[in-house]
């Protein structure tokens, strides 16, 4: 049987990252029509249908979502090979897919973005925030950014960098401590109503260092459970309760008045932010590259 013609593969890929034959086409440098035959001839060659087509739009089938998918391993696997034959010096090239925090992704990460898509002008950025726990491997993502978050016994394959610390802050509205008084003693946290973050996968403790230097779990109310830090800072800004936020989220309500430090003497264990990545023998240069500027970037801050 003959192979399929990579270049057809290409271009159905183009096709669909582009959402159209016109874009695609001319992101190959070919009409709407050649496009559209190459996808054809894929089709014939496969014997399936890939593409659902419409006036409107496009769309892909299951079977054409399942031949994306082994073509950005397909992608995946030529840039590992370019770079193995390149070493390390080699410049980034391709597509890096991330999954970032969401608040901490679109606050911190996309201005790093940024400065490596002017750096790196052969290089395709595509970022996924979220605050769920995404499985790295299994979704094909070349890196993952988690905060207090090292990898599990079930990610195994993974490689882990500290780049940057958070130090958290305990926070609330001047209009919730008016209205609630204001908290003088850990203790007193269970008269207040605390904003959790909560997700299917995870649930935010609360620990503080007491004064006989151990770690102490506070005892608040729980009435309001969020699985978005940003929506818990909202929430907290809006008067619904007390916040444990991440410094590098509270800092601008905390100078602005919006928010107040709250029980400051406590001290905060400080969590980690950590670069994950999958375990391979030479990690792409569009891997390093980024990871060295979040390094460089977050020591600034």
């Amino acid at each position: 049987m003959p192979r399929t013609n990579l270049n057809d593969i290409l271009i159905f890929m183009a096709v669909v990252d582009a959402g159209s034959f016109i874009a695609g086409g001319q992101a190959m440098g070919l009409s709407r029509s050649a496009a559209g035959k190459a996808v054809i001839r894929l089709e014939d060659r496969l014997g399936t249908r890939l593409l659902n087509r419409t006036t409107r739009r496009l769309s892909l089938t299951d079977e054409g979502r399942l031949f994306y998918e082994h073509g950005l391993e397909v992608l995946a696997s030529v840039d590992e090979a370019e770079a193995s034959v390149a070493g390390q010096s080699g410049a980034p090239r391709g597509v890096l897919r991330l999954t970032v925090p969401d608040a901490f992704g679109r606050l911190v990460v996309l201005p790093i973005v940024e400065k490596y898509l002017l750096a790196w002008p052969d290089i395709q950025v595509e970022v996924n925030f979220t605050d769920r726990k995404a499985d790295i491997v299994e979704e094909g993502f070349d890196l993952a950014i988690r905060i207090g978050a090292m990898p599990s016994a079930s990610e195994n394959g993974l490689l882990s960098r500290v780049i940057a610390a958070d130090r958290a802050r305990l926070c609330a509205s001047p209009f919730y401590l008016a209205d609630r008084g204001e908290p003088c003693h850990i203790d007193d946290l269970a008269a207040h109503d605390c904003l959790v973050f909560s997700s299917r996968d995870q649930r935010q403790g609360w620990r503080f260092r007491g004064n006989d230097g151990a770690w102490v779990k506070a005892q608040g109310r729980s009435r309001l459970r969020l699985d978005s830090s940003e929506a818990i800072r909202d929430a907290a800004v809006a008067g619904l309760g007390i916040a444990l936020l991440p410094g590098f989220l509270a800092a601008g309500d905390l100078a602005a008045g919006r928010l107040r430090h709250v029980l400051p003497e406590l001290e905060i264990d400080e969590a980690k932010i950590v670069a994950l990545y999958p375990d391979k023998r030479l990690l792409e240069p569009r891997v390093r590259r980024f990871i060295d500027l979040l390094v460089e970037e977050l020591r600034h801050r």
